[in-house]
């Protein structure tokens, strides 16, 4: 602890801590809770849960609140939290045309098998402050949601399995095809157990996306939708759901479904796709835990970009975007430079002094 030698050592370390949390509960209001955490916060919630890789709503609102609402900090809270669970196995892989929806839109048809759904979003409001939320009681609350369901016709219920959008382009032969891992069967990479190296196969790619920081992804995307790349997307269809999570039962070998996770998924249609076959378009996809319709878009653009066969641009660069998404291993390097650096520091100020005093003269004082 590099800080002990400071005036008051390892006390004005604790006190510095006792201090934080004053600042976040030292207040006259209600103390938080998490599960208003949790059910009010979600989008909070949501992109902890994927960034932290961690799929736990009640932990994810535990660390944001002990974060005091810090998401990159509460993420790796989150993380570092996973690194002590026991790894049980693995669930089996999961078709998403079965997701339970609560969204579902396509930028790209007007008319879709199923519909467009809207679902909960405030995509279509203006953004402006609400100031009634300053005097927001759960009466009223309860009024607008039960007039939402009153002046709702009743509707159809929505079919359990809603076809995806791409594979109309794909039956008509329009969609370039993605390669797959080398050999049959090839086993798919873990990130959290093995390093990534370079070139990354897909699943190590989409593995290091999904748990990207989500302003990091989104700058790095929005470069490449700007010029400094090659992708100008168009979302082929935007889904937000529920997916049952089966896990084969390592006693009795049947497939089970043990919950179901909150998910987003985007897959978005690139430019013609450049090369000596037929025409056709280029895909990017993008999954991420929980509701974050920034993040899965960001991905899928970063994804298409990535395949590119020679990088014009950082965003193209498999390695740069891989190696510079993850937040938790960014905000870990740039805050290590809180951390005392005083011989280094020393050296370079030594260093720089002897510079600018030149070299010394015949009777050893320096040149002026």
């Amino acid at each position: 602890m590099g800080y002990v030698a400071v005036r008051g050592g390892a006390a004005a370390i604790e006190n510095a801590a006792q201090f934080s949390l004053m600042r976040r509960a030292g207040g006259a209001s209600d103390l938080l809770k998490p599960d208003q955490i949790r059910e009010q916060l979600h989008f909070a919630v949501d992109r902890i849960m994927s960034e932290g890789s961690l799929y736990a709503p009640d932990l994810a609102a535990l660390a944001f609140k002990q974060a005091a609402g810090d998401t990159l900090e509460a993420a790796f809270i989150l993380r570092s939290y996973r690194t002590t669970l026991s790894r049980l196995g693995y669930a089996e892989p999961i078709a998403t045309d079965g997701m339970r929806l609560i969204r579902r839109i396509s930028a790209a048809f007007k008319d879709i098998p199923g519909g467009q759904v809207l679902g909960p979003t405030p995509d279509y409001t203006l953004r402006l402050l609400d100031f009634d939320l300053q005097a927001e009681s759960p009466g009223r609350t309860r009024e607008l949601i039960a007039r939402l369901f009153k002046d709702t016709e009743p509707l159809a219920p929505l079919p359990e399995r809603f076809p995806k959008v791409i594979e109309m382009l794909r039956r008509e032969g329009l969609l370039a095809a993605r390669p797959r891992a080398a050999g049959k069967g090839a086993a798919l990479v873990d990130i959290t157990r093995q390093a990534l190296s370079f070139p990354a196969p897909r699943s190590a790619q989409l593995q290091s996306l999904t748990r990207g920081e989500t302003g990091g992804m989104l700058a790095l995307a929005y470069s490449n939708m700007r010029g400094y790349g090659s992708v100008h997307p168009v979302i082929g269809e935007l889904r937000v759901g529920y997916l049952p999570v089966p896990y084969k039962n390592p006693v009795s070998g049947v497939l089970e479904t043990i919950g179901e996770i909150l998910v987003t998924e985007a897959e978005v249609i690139a430019r013609i796709a450049d090369g000596d076959g037929p025409a056709v378009f280029n895909l990017g996809y993008g999954l991420c835990f929980g509701h974050n319709e920034t993040k899965a878009i960001a991905m899928a653009v970063l994804d298409r970009a990535i395949a590119a066969p020679e990088p014009a641009a950082p965003s193209e660069d498999q390695e740069f975007v891989l190696t510079h998404v993850d937040g938790i291993e960014s905000m870990g390097f740039c805050n290590h430079y809180k951390l005392p650096h005083y011989v280094t520091f020393q050296s370079d100020l030594d260093r720089l002094r002897s510079i600018q005093a030149g070299p010394p003269s015949a009777d050893g004082e320096p040149l002026s």
